[in-house]
């Protein structure tokens, strides 16, 4: 699929406008909904796609965020034959306790988000799989909002590749 038909649709189905606190703190006054893009089919398969490529060589298991990165390290895990890891925003107090659900974390990982800001949930999720013992191998997104998560996932060792930027959503509706 063309990159820009698919940065396209991502755009128009999931841009809303309004006043909204994201995560970091930061009001916004445009919000890119990922459960829209994550609820059709069709458009979450193609965003696997394309996300295929960007899974590093060396990666055994992709590692999906609570809770949007989930439906993408799950269809990705379908496309790649790769097993999925649950993770969770902290492990869970009651059962098994655990923090990643679906297998050991102490292998060479993928962390799959559906949308970076700032980078905090993921620096997070990292310092935890890694006292765990996990070896995070790359973090892939569907979109990088351009505000600063690069550097700060940087400052932690771990490398973003994203499939688009906020800068080619918006050049693809251009």
């Amino acid at each position: 699929m063309h990159q820009t038909g698919l940065a396209r649709r991502i755009y128009q189905t999931s841009r809303i406008t309004g006043s909204f606190r994201l995560r970091s703190g930061v009001t916004s006054h445009e919000y890119f909904d990922k459960y829209l893009f994550e609820a059709e089919p069709k458009l979450l398969q193609d965003i696997a796609q394309a996300l295929l490529p960007l899974i590093p060589k060396n990666a055994e298991v992709l590692a999906g965020l609570e809770m949007g990165g989930i439906p993408i390290a799950t269809v990705l895990s379908q496309m790649s034959g790769l097993p999925t890891l649950f993770v969770r925003k902290t492990a869970k107090e009651h059962g098994t306790c655990k923090l990643a659900e679906g297998g050991s974390v102490q292998r060479r990982l993928v962390i799959v988000e559906d949308v970076v800001t700032s980078g905090g949930q993921i620096i997070e999720s990292a310092r935890a799989l890694r006292q765990s013992g996990a070896e995070i191998v790359g973090v892939l997104s569907v979109i990088d909002r351009e505000a600063g998560g690069v550097d700060n996932l940087y400052r932690e060792n771990l490398n973003l590749k994203s499939l688009f930027t906020m800068t080619d959503l918006k050049m693809a509706v251009a």
